[in-house]
C-alpha cells in the first residue's frame, strides 16, 4: 500500500483535499519519572481539524489530570489563532518538520496524534523517540505492520502508549462490559452492531483518498462496530467472514462505501457488524440467555441512550474526550489500568485486514487467533 509522506500531505490540503481531521502498555515503573511528579500532565495535539478543533481542545479546558500544553500543525495560520485562544506559548507550538524538537520540551509530557491514518505510525514513532507518552487516533495506522512498529518504538523509549478509544471510560460502555463481566443476562447467544454514516458534502476528504485513509468506512466507523461486539461479549472473535456493497461507487472511488461481517465466537455466540459511509447507522444490541440490552445511539458523542430487558439505563453524561484524556493521564501519573492499550488498537487492525482479505476471497471464512484477553485493557 502506497504511503504518502508529511509534505505530500500538505500538498494535498492545498489542493482541497481536507477535512475532519499497540502491544500490552508500559509497566508504571518504566514511565517517565518527571511525569510522576507533576498533578497535571501537559498534552500537545498533532493535527489541528474538526477533532481536535471542536472535541479534544474543549476537553482538555476541563480535564483534571491533563491540559492542552501544545499544538503541532502544518498550517501557519491556525498557530496564532490558537495560541490567543488557548494561551499556548510560541516555544510550545510546532509543525511538521520541527517536531522532533518537542524532546526538548518538559511541559510537554504526551503528544496526542490526530492526523491522517496515513501519518499515524511516522509521528507516533518520532513521539515515542523524543521521550513522549502517545495516544494515536483510530485507526492506530494503515496496516498491522506499521502497528508492530510503533509498539516497538514505545517499548524502546519506555513511554506509554494508549488509543483515542473515549467510549471505553464514558458510562454506558462501562455499563456494557459490567453486564457481560458479571453475566447480569446470562451468557450473550448474539451480538450486533451498526456504525455508519453518510457521506455526502465533500468528495474531496481525506477519507475518500486511499492513500491517506487507507480504506474507507471498515478503517473509520468500523473500527467502532469492531470494538462493539467485543466488549459487548467480553471476547475476541475466533472467525470473520465479510462482504462489501457499493451503489454510489462515481463517489466512493478509491475506498469502501459500505461493509457487513459475521464473527464467531470460542463460547458460541455469533455477531454481526454493519459500517457504511453512505447510510446512518449507531446501535449496539446483545441477545443474551436471561434477556437482552442495547445501545442507541452507541458511538456517537453525547449523548448516548441505552435500554436492557429490565429496564432504562440513565447515566449522567459529559465529555467522552474528558474521561479518555483524564484516564490516560490517571494510569500515567497514579499507574490506573490502562483502558484502551496500544494492542488493542493492533488486534483491531488484524481484524480489520481479516475482513479486507475475506472480502477478496469472495466472503471466505478467515480465522482469527487471539490470546484470550489479547487485546482487552484495564
Amino acid at each position: 500500500m502506497d504511503k504518502i509522506t508529511r509534505r505530500q500531505f500538505g500538498t494535498t490540503l492545498a489542493k482541497g483535499i481536507g477535512g475532519a481531521a499497540l502491544v500490552a502498555a508500559s509497566p508504571v515503573n518504566c514511565m517517565v519519572s518527571s511525569a510522576n511528579q507533576k498533578k497535571r500532565l501537559g498534552i500537545a495535539l498533532v493535527g489541528l481539524g474538526s477533532y481536535s478543533t471542536y472535541q479534544l481542545a474543549p476537553a482538555l479546558q476541563d480535564t483534571e489530570h491533563c491540559y492542552l500544553a501544545g499544538i503541532v500543525t502544518g498550517t501557519p495560520a491556525k498557530e496564532g489563532v490558537w495560541a490567543n485562544r488557548y494561551g499556548i506559548p510560541k516555544e510550545n507550538i510546532y509543525n511538521y518538520d520541527n517536531f522532533d524538537g518537542i524532546a526538548n520540551n518538559d511541559s510537554i509530557d504526551v503528544v496526542y496524534v490526530v492526523l491522517p491514518n496515513s501519518m499515524h505510525a511516522e509521528f507516533s514513532i518520532r513521539a515515542a523517540q523524543a521521550g513522549k507518552h502517545v495516544i494515536c487516533e483510530k485507526p492506530m495506522a494503515m496496516n498491522v505492520a506499521e502497528c508492530d512498529e510503533i509498539i516497538a518504538a514505545c517499548k524502546k523509549a519506555g513511554v506509554t502508549l494508549g488509543m483515542g478509544y473515549r467510549l471505553h471510560s464514558e458510562p454506558y460502555t462501562k455499563a456494557v462490559k459490567g453486564f457481560v463481566k458479571d453475566k447480569t443476562f446470562g451468557a450473550i447467544n448474539y451480538i450486533s452492531a451498526d456504525a455508519a454514516y453518510r457521506s455526502m458534502s465533500n468528495p474531496n476528504q481525506w477519507r475518500l483518498n486511499r492513500k491517506l485513509s487507507g480504506g474507507g468506512a471498515l478503517m473509520n466507523m468500523g473500527v467502532y462496530a469492531i470494538q462493539s461486539v467485543i466488549y459487548g461479549t467480553g471476547e475476541n472473535p475466533i472467525s470473520v467472514s465479510a462482504q462489501e456493497f457499493s451503489t454510489r461507487p462515481e463517489y466512493f472511488k478509491e475506498t469502501d462505501e459500505t461493509i457487513t461481517a459475521q464473527f464467531e465466537f470460542k463460547s458460541g455466540a455469533i455477531g454481526n457488524i454493519m459500517t457504511s459511509h453512505n447510510v446512518r447507522a449507531n446501535r449496539l444490541f446483545a441477545s443474551c440467555e436471561r434477556g437482552w440490552f442495547e445501545l442507541d445511539p452507541a458511538s456517537t458523542y453525547i449523548p448516548l441512550a441505552g435500554r436492557t430487558s429490565r429496564g432504562e439505563l440513565n447515566f449522567k453524561q459529559e465529555s467522552q474526550q474528558k474521561l479518555q484524556m483524564d484516564d490516560f493521564a490517571s494510569h500515567i501519573l497514579f499507574g490506573t489500568p490502562n483502558v484502551a492499550p496500544g494492542e488493542m488498537g493492533r488486534r483491531d487492525m488484524v481484524i480489520v485486514e481479516a475482513i479486507y482479505e475475506s472480502i477478496k476471497r469472495g466472503g471466505q471464512k478467515m480465522a482469527l487467533n487471539f490470546e484470550p484477553t489479547y487485546g482487552f485493557g484495564g
